[in-house]
């Protein structure tokens, strides 16, 4: 008894000195704001919740968009025993344990049992595999939350019996009906001014949010004003999680190939004040500059290698400037995917033809005997002919004639299109064969 007592003392002063996101948790489904997607009338979600019908879910968003709160509401809403673990803290004892209690309640009392385990993308590979045999059998349900991509950190057997579901970041409108009702929930007012900024600042986490709210009223000797919003939640905590990283990365490529400087230079910011390695940068820059401009603008090649020469040697952050003059270089550059396409013809015909030997006249000749084996003989050499080239065949007859590389119209390749085509007339007569695209 004095137990019990004791229990439900801290539970309430603990209650009490939380923090304001997790006094105002929802108590029910209709105080629940934002994911409207799942929770809305007829929302898939919804529906399961409320007809205690769960199977096995992933909840995957950004911190802050309701994870957890749906796991209590699914708690306070089953008939099913009701198990939580942290990935954070727990191990596989702990699931073992639970997996144990789990069938105790079935064999003896016919209950089904959940398990939340929050935090899922911090168990490893071995570590999920513990409770997989339990899912698979329907020993457990489990609701597993993440902010992580769960198709990267959630392993497949696992995913693929379980239904995903992906919250979103709460709308503008959906974070100032919050911060309203944590107003009325501390008996106080704020300025427009001041709800705007939390809004604009929490970047659709509602914990954000709150949370600044909570120490503005702090800060504040009566109404919230701007001043006060802003010392609680002046700097903007970038997300940049692993599905982030790669999308920012795509999005940062994306925009470099599509000519657009100040959309490059937007999301090399995003991703420098991230904490983005610089060298990553650099190196998909030099990439880039390749595969998506190649012989258009051959010194974009020279710029990249420059810009991530200069991170090594100056290093971070005066570096930025060289990355942020290679994006602005290789946006603008004329673009031609030329040499990407021409490699890919070549490696096509490698992989596909048969492997004709090297011809005679292009086969080494300098060492003692190689001329009697008729390396080398009637090989003509480019600089003594004026024009400094000579119409010869260079590759094997198995695929002479094959046209691998096709200039673009873009930048420099127009002058090397011409060039080409200066000397293809001699190139064709020289071998008999008509030029032919490979593809």
């Amino acid at each position: 008894m004095a137990e019990d007592l004791f229990g439900a003392a801290l539970a309430d002063r603990l209650r009490k000195q939380a923090p304001l996101a997790a006094r105002m948790r929802p108590a029910s489904l209709d105080e629940v704001v934002g994911q409207e997607h799942l929770l809305g009338p007829g929302g898939p979600l919804r529906r399961l919740i409320e007809a205690d019908r769960m199977s096995s879910v992933i909840l995957w968003g950004p911190p802050g968009t309701g994870k957890t709160t749906l796991a209590k509401l699914i708690a306070g809403a089953t008939s099913r025993a009701f198990e939580t673990l942290s990935a954070v803290t727990a191990g596989v004892k702990d699931v073992r344990d639970v997996v144990a209690r789990a069938k105790t309640k079935l064999a003896e009392q016919g209950q089904g049992t959940i398990l939340f385990l929050d935090e899922v993308h911090r168990f490893n590979k071995s570590q999920q595999d513990a409770f997989l045999p339990s899912v698979e059998e329907g020993l457990l349900v489990l609701i597993g939350a993440t902010t992580e991509n769960p198709y990267f950190e959630v392993n497949a057997p696992l995913l693929s019996r379980s239904s995903l579901f992906r919250l979103h970041p709460l709308s503008p409108d959906d974070v100032r009906t919050l911060l309203r009702r944590g107003l009325e929930h501390e008996r106080a007012e704020a300025d427009d001014a001041a709800l705007d900024h939390l809004v604009d600042r929490a970047d659709g986490d509602a914990r954000v949010a709150l949370n600044a709210l909570e120490v503005a009223i702090a800060l504040a000797k009566g109404r919230v004003t701007l001043a006060e919003a802003e010392a609680a939640l002046d700097a903007r905590a970038l997300r940049y999680e692993r599905d982030e990283h790669y999308d920012i990365v795509s999005a940062f490529i994306k925009s470099v190939r599509g000519s657009d400087p100040d959309a490059g230079l937007y999301w090399l910011a995003r991703m420098l004040e991230a904490g983005e390695d610089a060298r990553f940068v650099a190196r998909r820059l030099v990439i880039l500059a390749s595969e998506d401009i190649g012989m258009a603008d051959p010194m974009s090649l020279l710029v990249a290698d420059a810009a991530a020469r200069a991170v090594e040697f100056v290093g971070l952050p005066e570096a930025q400037l060289n990355l942020a003059q290679a994006v602005i270089h290789l946006a603008t550059a004329p673009k031609s995917n030329g040499v990407v396409a021409a490699l890919g013809r070549a490696q096509g015909d490698v992989k596909d033809r048969p492997a004709g030997e090297v011809p005679m006249h292009l086969r080494s000749s300098g060492y003692y005997g190689a001329k009697k084996l008729g390396h080398g003989i009637g090989y003509e050499y480019p600089h003594d002919d004026p024009r400094g080239w000579v119409p010869q065949d260079y590759r094997p007859p198995e695929v002479a004639g094959r046209t691998y590389y096709e200039p673009s119209d873009h930048g420099f390749e127009r002058e090397i299109a011409e060039r080409m085509r200066e000397r293809e007339p001699g190139r064709a007569a020289e071998s008999g064969n008509t030029p032919e695209t490979a593809t």
